[in-house]
C-alpha cells in the first residue's frame, strides 16, 4: 500500500553568500520590520478614533488603513485588493517564474530566519549533519534546547505580532503578559505559534513542494521567456571532476562539485532542468559563482535566462529579451483596470448611503379622502463620526405628503437625526391624490441633505397606485 511513499529526506542547506544572498537578506529584513513593526505606528483620526495606523476593529467593525477606513458592506474593497494582488502574482511570475516564492512569500521569510538561527547556534551544514548523525550527548541536547527555544520566541512573537493588528498594540502587549485577553485570543495567539513554529522549523521545503498550490499553477504563467534560474547545459556539458593546471578542452565548466545542490533550500539539482521544487531563489547561483571563481572560469554558469535565450546562445546567437509580451500584457492591463476601479471606487464612496424598501403587502393603502398611501422603511447607514441633523425630502410627484406613521410618530422633514456609524431605520409614509399618478407606477427620489444644502445620499423608488 505504502510502495509508492517514500519517508523525507532531511535537506541541510549551506550558506552562501553573494548578490542574490544579500537580496534576500535585505528583503526578509524589510519583510519582518513591515509585519512586527505596522501595528505599532500611530496616526491622528481626531478624537474618539483609534490611533493605530493599520488597525482591523472587529468590535468596531471597522478597518483602518491610515487615512481610509474600511466599513463592512464594504468588503468589495478586500475582495478586489485579494484579486490585484493575485493578478499582480501572475503578472510577475509569467516575467521571472516564481520569484515571490524565492523572495517574499512568508513561509520563505520564517523559513529563512529560522534557518539562520540554526546555523548561528547548531553551525554550517557539515556540522549539522555530523552533529545528527552521531549520539545523543550533553553538547547534542543542549545545542538541540536553545536551537528549538529561540524558535519558539520567534514564533511566539509572530503569533503576537499577528494578533496586534486587531487590537490597539501597546495596550493588548500588555493585556497579554498579564493574563487579561480572552480565550479566544490566546487560542488565535497559540495557534499562530504553534503553525510558524512548525512549518518554519519543520516542514520548510514540504511546505512549498506539497502543502501550497502556487507550484502547481505557475506552469500555466510560464512561456519561452519567462526568466528563471537556469543551468546553462551548452557550457557546462560535458561535466566531471577537474584537476588543476589541466586543459578544460573538450568538456565543459561544470566540474560536478554538487555545490548548487548543497546550497539549494528544497535540495533539488539544477542542473535536471526547471522542476516544481525550484522556488527561484538563485542561491544555486551564488554557490556556483564561488566554485568558477576558484577554478578560473568565467562565473554565471547558473544563471537567470529563458528558455529561448537558452537556445539563441547555444546556437552562438545574441538572445532578444521580449519583456512584454501578450500574456504580461494582458495580466498588466488588468492590473491597470483593477487598481482604477478601486481607486474611483474610494474615491468617489459617499459618507451617508440611503436605502428605500418599498411595502410589499399592501402594496397601496386607499385612504377616506380618496388619496392613495404608500409605506417604505428607510435605512440610512451613516459613516460619519458625530449625530448629524439633515432634511428629507421627496420629489417626482405632484402634491406628494408625508404623513403620520401608524404609531402617530411624523417624521419631522426638516430633521431627520443619523446616528454616527450607526444604521438609522425610518417608516415613512406618503400620500398623493389619484391624479397626481402617472399610472400604476410613478418613479421617485428621496434625498438627504445637510441643513446647508449640500446633498448627502439619494436613491430612486416608487409610488404605486390602482389599475387605470
Amino acid at each position: 500500500m505504502f510502495a509508492n511513499y517514500a519517508s523525507r529526506v532531511q535537506i541541510y542547506p549551506k550558506a552562501v553568500s553573494g548578490p542574490f544572498r544579500r537580496v534576500k537578506w535585505a528583503v526578509l529584513a524589510f519583510c519582518l520590520a513591515v509585519y512586527y513593526g505596522l501595528p505599532w505606528l500611530r496616526w491622528d483620526r481626531g478624537p474618539h478614533r483609534p490611533t493605530q495606523a493599520f488597525l482591523i476593529d472587529m468590535e468596531a467593525y471597522r478597518a483602518y488603513f491610515l487615512d481610509l477606513e474600511i466599513w463592512p458592506q464594504e468588503i468589495i474593497y478586500l475582495t478586489g485588493l485579494l484579486i490585484l494582488a493575485a493578478v499582480a502574482l501572475f503578472f510577475v511570475t509569467s516575467l521571472f517564474g516564481r520569484i515571490w516564492c524565492g523572495y517574499a512569500c512568508p513561509q520563505t521569510v520564517w523559513t529563512d530566519l529560522f534557518m539562520a538561527v540554526e546555523r548561528w547556534i547548531e553551525g554550517d551544514r557539515a556540522e549539522r549533519m555530523r552533529r545528527d548523525a552521531a549520539p545523543m550527548s550533553a553538547a547534542k541536547a543542549l545545542r538541540k534546547s536553545a536551537k528549538h527555544l529561540a524558535w519558539l520566541i520567534i514564533a511566539g512573537a509572530t503569533g503576537g505580532a499577528w494578533i496586534l493588528y486587531f487590537y490597539d498594540a501597546p495596550t493588548v502587549t500588555k493585556q497579554l503578559f498579564l493574563g487579561e485577553l480572552s480565550f479566544g485570543v490566546y487560542f488565535f495567539f497559540a495557534l499562530f505559534t504553534a503553525t510558524t513554529y512548525l512549518l518554519a522549523g519543520w516542514a520548510r521545503e514540504q511546505v512549498c513542494t506539497y502543502m501550497c498550490p502556487w507550484p502547481r499553477f505557475q506552469s500555466a504563467m510560464l512561456d519561452e521567456q519567462t526568466i528563471t534560474v537556469t543551468y546553462q547545459a551548452y557550457r557546462g556539458e560535458t561535466r566531471g571532476p577537474h584537476k588543476k593546471d589541466t586543459s578544460w578542452e573538450g568538456r565543459g565548466d561544470c566540474i560536478d562539485c554538487k555545490q548548487c545542490v548543497a546550497a539549494c533550500p528544497t535540495g533539488i539539482d539544477i542542473r535536471d532542468g526547471l522542476q516544481l521544487e525550484c522556488i527561484n531563489c538563485g542561491l544555486c547561483v551564488d554557490a556556483c559563482d564561488d566554485i568558477m571563481q576558484r577554478v578560473g572560469r568565467p562565473e554565471r554558469l547558473i544563471t537567470w535566462d529563458s528558455v529561448a535565450g537558452q537556445l539563441e546562445k547555444s546556437l552562438g546567437r545574441t538572445p532578444k529579451r521580449k519583456w512584454m509580451r501578450l500574456r504580461s500584457m494582458l495580466y498588466l492591463g488588468l492590473m491597470g483596470a483593477l487598481g482604477l476601479l478601486m481607486i474611483l471606487g474610494i474615491a468617489t464612496r459617499a459618507d451617508v448611503e440611503l436605502t428605500v424598501l418599498r411595502d410589499r403587502a399592501p402594496l397601496f393603502v386607499p385612504l377616506s379622502d380618496g388619496s392613495i398611501r404608500n409605506g417604505y422603511t428607510l435605512k440610512i447607514v451613516s459613516k460619519l463620526h458625530e449625530d448629524e441633523l439633515v432634511n428629507l425630502k421627496v420629489e417626482g410627484m405632484q402634491d406628494l405628503t408625508l404623513m403620520p406613521s401608524v404609531h402617530d410618530e411624523a417624521i419631522d422633514p426638516n430633521a431627520v437625526l443619523i446616528r454616527a456609524g450607526q444604521v438609522t431605520s425610518l417608516r415613512l409614509f406618503l400620500k398623493a391624490p389619484p391624479s397626481a399618478l402617472e399610472g400604476e407606477n410613478t418613479p421617485i427620489s428621496v434625498m438627504l441633505r445637510t441643513r446647508d444644502g449640500k446633498l448627502l445620499a439619494d436613491t430612486s423608488s416608487s409610488f404605486l397606485g390602482p389599475h387605470r
